[in-house]
């Protein structure tokens, strides 16, 4: 590999390392919470209206939080990237319905869909490029491709020729 490839992958790792982190630095503590807090957060998807509310809240705080915590390790990465791109998109629509919003909040609202809507396209291109060099994923034998530690391929999808 020459060192101009080298560096260039470097510094894609890097990225990858601080992606993940500030990925999994939003859902780790709001899963922690809501695992812990299990009873509150099935009242708040209670009053969106979220059908067996009590058994969704233990769900979805499980995924929240073990999710997050895989991301930031690099632990099975693409699957919890797919999980967790899942996980954002169904809390835009369940909990920033902006639509029903008015005036300040409809704002507000607005935002943190649109945030939530971006951070499922950050996890659908980690799901993509894996999680770089840095990762557990790298270390075991499910994220990787070959010895050279080239890049491991999505699931399904052909080794390079």
């Amino acid at each position: 590999m020459s060192e101009a490839v080298e560096r260039q992958a470097a510094g894609g790792d890097v990225a990858l390392l601080v992606g993940r982190i500030l990925l999994a630095a939003i859902f780790i503590p709001a899963g922690y919470r809501h695992l812990t807090e299990v009873s509150r957060f099935a009242g708040y998807l209670d009053t969106h209206g979220v059908p067996a509310s009590s058994v969704v809240a233990v769900v979805a705080a499980a995924v929240e939080f073990f999710g997050a915590l895989a991301i930031l390790l690099g632990l099975a990465t693409r699957y919890a990237a797919l999980l967790m791109a899942l996980f954002s998109l169904i809390a835009a629509f369940v909990g920033h319905r902006y639509w029903h919003a008015d005036g300040a909040e409809y704002a507000n609202q607005y935002n943190h869909f649109f945030k939530d809507l971006a951070i499922t396209g950050g996890f659908l291109l980690l799901y993509a490029v894996g999680p770089g060099r840095w990762s557990i994923d790298r270390r075991g034998s499910w994220g990787r491709s070959d010895v050279q530690g080239r890049p491991a391929e999505a699931p399904g999808q052909p080794e390079p020729r």
